[in-house]
């Protein structure tokens, strides 16, 4: 069959470049830079949003396939990013609930689990993160060679500089500069500890942050009021998105000036929906739907669409298998280069946010999104202390205390809610008509729930028990189990590493005086995947060594010589 760029699904071509590359005779693994905008839906003119001004990603959509019907696992950033991390569901991974360090805990995925860059660093890549890791797990040192900055500096957009140059590299970025701190004004009173950080990031924002768009443009959706603030505050976040496609620009011109750009693989994508309110934390498309971008090199099918379902637990194995490396059987995600049994659905859940409790879970196909309310006694809106703080949400708050909302406005501060939720997002894309209860509704309501119980049945649910009972059967008596300290043996001329705890990855370092190659390595930790070959010679090898396991905390060093 032959596609034409330009129109859905017309990537075959550019599939068959990608399987090219990935074939054993293809001998060199791509680096591949993967960047992950915050909060943000496919507000990107490459998307087809007239107000948006994003240079720079439209031309990367256009020397690459844009994914235009890709969803997040959840509506809010951490369980989100453990699903994206790992390629397995939150609710599987036990990291379902925002956030665990809220209630004192990380969580313990399966034993078998690890993040898909600790895969290819087994594989041969050296990896790199800058700005955000939010996994709930922890962070353990054996997914990153350098792992650096934080949620409030500036990223490294040319992270890969700072990594070995004799391997293949993949390095993570993470913008977050359409985060949904960066709607705070100069006059946003933050609450509590997040008074001198919102004010920070407020006049950070006002030096770099230019403003492009007229209120007056943005569409205002039927869920808030139109009025002044909340089209400001629109404005606002299309300015931030300006902002960050100016780091996208300048990520691919540092990749160009080093002449990597025909040799690396570069994913852009956000990492949930809007950081507005009834967007992010939601499971509506306003806090799941996200745009992406894969531009590979000598792509013939530049300027592609994709309207294939893609979840967010895909990217895992899609990245694996760009890079040449086995999806392990934990994954859950299917890669994007497998075109043989495209999606029929995709899920999401909601959980607790921060200290605001709820259980909903969602499955949306091409056209319908059924959403199931486990708490449904539970008004959607309720005090929420770090989504309150900002314009859209306080205008919702006061439009409630004066009665001056719609009836669709409203509808989010009432309980009960309804324990189901039917939408046609083809005919209702905002979500707001509820066909659950409409007879000629019946059957497609009766089929997205049999989808739901067998996602459901097959990935498993740690929200079916009370947080606190999970939580003692990950960390019995509130306490975080601790990784079992390395063995190493030398059998054969090679050191064997080994740890008791099941599921345990083990770095190390090696010091010897005078030795060459690896050895030259001593002061960095490497991932231990294969023993260690020691100096034929009669110098003196001292090894340092620790493991973790996803959840616990990292064992003891241990030191080791070998004469």
């Amino acid at each position: 069959m032959t596609l034409h760029a330009g129109r859905p699904n017309i990537v075959s071509c550019w599939l068959v470049v990608l399987l090219w590359a990935i074939t054993p005779s293809a001998t060199a693994q791509p680096n591949i830079v993967l960047i992950v905008a915050e909060d943000l839906s496919p507000r990107v003119g490459a998307f087809g949003d007239a107000v948006a001004q994003t240079p720079n990603i439209d031309a990367l959509a256009e020397q690459g396939v844009r994914y235009t019907r890709v969803f997040s696992a959840s509506g809010v950033c951490a369980p989100n990013r453990s699903a994206l991390i790992t390629g397995v569901y939150p609710q599987t991974l036990g990291t379902q609930h925002m956030r665990t360090v809220n209630r004192n805990y990380e969580a313990v995925p399966p034993a078998n689990v690890k993040a898909f860059p600790e895969l290819l660093r087994q594989a041969g890549y050296v990896t790199g993160n800058t700005a955000k890791t939010d996994y709930q797990f922890g962070e353990p040192f054996t997914i990153w060679d350098i792992n650096h900055g934080n949620f409030a500096l500036p990223p490294d957009l040319a992270l890969w500089r700072q990594l070995p140059q004799d391997k293949p590299f993949f390095a993570m970025i993470n913008l977050m500069s359409t985060h949904e701190s960066r709607l705070a004004t100069l006059d946003t009173q933050g609450q509590g500890a997040f008074g001198p950080v919102i004010a920070g990031l407020a006049l950070a924002r006002a030096a770099m942050v230019s403003e492009v768009t007229d209120p007056a443009d943005v569409r205002v959706p039927d869920y808030y009021p139109d009025i002044p603030p909340v089209r400001a505050s629109i404005a606002q976040h299309y300015d931030n998105i300006h902002y960050m496609d100016a780091q996208v620009g300048e990520i691919m011109a540092n990749l160009r000036a080093d002449d990597l750009l025909e040799s690396t693989v570069v994913i852009w994508l956000t990492d949930h929906g809007d950081g507005l309110p009834r967007a992010k934390r939601s499971v509506y498309d306003s806090g799941l739907h996200i745009p992406m971008v894969i531009r590979s090199q000598g792509d013939s099918e530049a300027g592609g669409i994709d309207a294939r379902l893609v979840s967010i637990v895909d990217l895992a194995p899609t990245v694996l298998q760009l890079a040449g490396v086995a999806v392990p059987d934990f994954v859950q995600g299917r890669s994007l280069l497998d075109t043989e049994v495209p999606r029929d659905y995709v899920f999401a859940g909601r959980d607790r946010m921060d200290q605001v409790p709820d259980r909903v879970r969602a499955v949306r196909d091409q056209r319908y999104k059924y959403l199931r309310n486990y708490r449904s006694e539970l008004p959607y809106f309720r005090p929420l202390t770090f989504r309150d703080m900002f314009p859209v949400m306080q205008a919702l708050w006061a439009g409630k205390e004066a009665g001056s909302l719609s009836a669709q406005q409203q509808f989010y501060f009432v309980s009960p809610r309804p324990l189901e939720e039917l939408y046609d997002t083809q005919q209702d894309p905002q979500e707001l008509v509820n066909l659950a209860g409409k007879p000629e509704h019946a059957r497609t309501l009766e089929r997205m729930r049999g989808a739901m119980d067998d996602w459901l049945a097959r990935v498993g649910d740690k929200s079916a028990v009370d947080e606190r009972d999970m939580i003692e059967s990950m960390w019995p008596d509130g306490q975080q189990p601790v990784t079992a300290e390395p063995e190493i043996v030398l059998d054969n001329g090679g050191l064997i590493m080994t740890s008791q705890t099941p599921g345990a990855s083990i770095a190390y370092r090696v010091k010897a005086s005078g030795a060459e190659g690896l050895f030259a390595q001593a002061g960095s930790w490497q991932l231990y995947t294969e023993p260690v070959e020691v100096p034929l010679d009669n110098q003196s090898v001292q090894v340092e060594a620790k493991a973790v396991r996803y959840g616990y905390a990292e064992s003891a060093v241990i030191d080791y010589s070998a004469n």
